[in-house]
């Protein structure tokens, strides 16, 4: 019998490696003027879906309030994501001229965004769709979804029962000097849908601009990541997995020789991962890049994409705000939903949303049916601000806990000098808000999108407001003040 080889001494194979593991593969990012531009209509697409046939503006006001927005190339550690000044004046120059066009079907619930620029090359396309109760589903390129998006079963609830069990909101009391501080917010601020102020018990003040509605749902943009947070706090609760100390436990994250198994759920939460991807640039180059906002501008497989980011820094050593560390988190909620033989996405929706009767609340899922977990949330104010409520409450919902004891503390508080960011929330310990005490948090979304949980008076206070319409941040202070010293 011939003797076995030795040991290869330079691919040594301890320890043991599960059946099928290894190291994801890195995804290097195209940053070519071509993918860019095709990223940049992708995002039109998508915007006008979800503006169109998710929140229900008719068309006339979904154009109005759409600004066409050029891709950015993911920057490096010491720097931000800044536009591509060529681009965009081009992109810009094109929706003057009549070079971009958006097309809406109404009836196929779809948008399709085409840029013509022969200085760029041939045309490019993208669209994006809406199922019923669906967010908007990117296709880009591609005719349709790699998956089936069928109606999601959905919790029926309580919808006759009082707010916030159920949809019943009675009149709130006049209050002068709340009313005063929205008309100075609202006059500060023309693209708000809406805000509302309320305590575990009740609305006591809520108002919409001529576009917003109590019905209307509303994007979320990033608050989703505090929604994604707050899934993760569910499955501690149940048992799911064990604490935000442990590796996370993500589909491609398997090899114990990985780096990648270094990274705890906390520092996906606090955005700590260390996780980034080679960008090949114009040049020819592949540089480090910390993703931006690729996840909402490719038709491509999100969760998988984040797994297969690179380690670029030590995790828990640099803060730095990325999307593709909470779509981690979004493959290791669909695996655990998975392994219990429950339904993909209606067990997501059990497990927050319909158990505090947030019924508007929907998802926009990538091309493979992937609920994207960092920013693509819709739900009506008098939704949003239940979250608000069961983080007032400390985790318990209608006298039931559903997060750990703690919770609410942990992922509103920073943890680390330097930052004001939690786990998905921020907070105001750097004084973002004058007028507010430095421990009221918030979830946050682009564009100025938050839901305030001010613990000690007891008040959350929701505010929706449309893309690329700035937020008078010092009329908004003044208001949750206000809101706060109401009941």
């Amino acid at each position: 019998m011939t003797a076995a080889p030795p040991p290869e001494p330079l691919f040594d194979q301890a320890p043991i490696v599960p059946p099928g593991a290894r190291p994801a593969d890195p995804l290097i990012h195209d940053a070519s003027p071509g993918a860019l531009r095709q990223r940049s209509v992708n995002f039109i697409a998508k915007r006008m879906t979800d503006m169109m046939f998710v929140s229900g503006l008719d068309e006339a006001t979904a154009r109005a309030h759409l600004r066409p927005r050029a891709a950015t190339v993911p920057a490096g550690l010491a720097a931000r994501p800044a536009p591509d000044g060529g681009l965009q004046a081009a992109l810009d120059a094109a929706a003057a001229e009549g070079r971009l066009s958006i097309a809406a079907d109404p009836a196929h619930r779809s948008v399709t965004a085409r840029w013509e620029d022969a200085a760029f090359g041939p045309p490019v396309s993208g669209t994006a769709i809406a199922p019923p109760g669906w967010g908007g589903v990117l296709l880009g390129p591609h005719a349709a979804p790699r998956f089936e998006p069928t109606p999601i079963a959905r919790a029926a609830g309580t919808p006759g029962a009082d707010w916030p069990a159920g949809d019943a909101v009675a009149a709130p009391r006049p209050d002068p000097a709340l009313a005063g501080a929205a008309d100075a917010l609202f006059a500060a601020c023309p693209g708000l849908y809406g805000v509302l102020a309320a305590t575990p018990e009740r609305i006591f003040f809520e108002r919409y601009s001529r576009f917003g509605a109590p019905d209307r749902a509303t994007p979320s943009w990033s608050m989703t990541k505090a929604i994604t947070a707050t899934q993760i706090g569910r499955l501690i609760h149940e048992g799911w997995i064990g604490s935000v100390q442990d590796p996370a436990a993500a589909p491609l994250w398997t090899d114990p020789r990985g780096i990648h198994r270094l990274i705890t759920y906390e520092h996906l939460l606090r955005m700590r991962s260390g996780l980034a991807m080679p960008v090949l640039g114009t040049d020819g180059q592949v540089r480090l890049g910390f993703e931006n906002s690729a996840v909402y501008q490719d038709a491509a497989d999100a969760f998988e994409t984040a797994q297969r980011s690179i380690v670029a820094t030590a995790p828990g050593a640099v803060f730095r705000y990325v999307n593709s560390g909470i779509n981690v988190l979004g493959a290791v909620l669909r695996a655990a939903i998975a392994r219990r033989g429950h339904a993909y996405p209606a067990g997501l929706h059990a497990l927050l949303a319909d158990r505090i009767g947030m019924r508007s609340y929907r998802q926009s899922a990538d091309i493979f049916g992937n609920m994207i977990a960092s920013g693509a949330g819709f739900a009506t104010l008098r939704d949003y601000a239940k979250l608000g409520v069961l983080y007032l409450r400390d985790g318990v919902w209608a006298g039931e806990r559903l997060l750990p004891a703690g919770w609410a503390d942990w992922a509103l508080t920073p943890s680390h000098a330097g930052t004001s960011y939690a786990a998905c929330f921020r907070s105001n310990a750097d004084g973002t808000f004058a007028e507010l005490p430095r421990d009221v948090a918030w979830a946050s979304g682009a564009s100025d999108q938050r839901i305030f949980i001010c613990r000690r008076a007891g008040v959350t206070v929701a505010v929706a407001n449309e893309t690329d319409h700035p937020v008078d941040l010092s009329a908004l202070g003044r208001f949750v003040a206000t809101a706060m010293a109401a009941p």
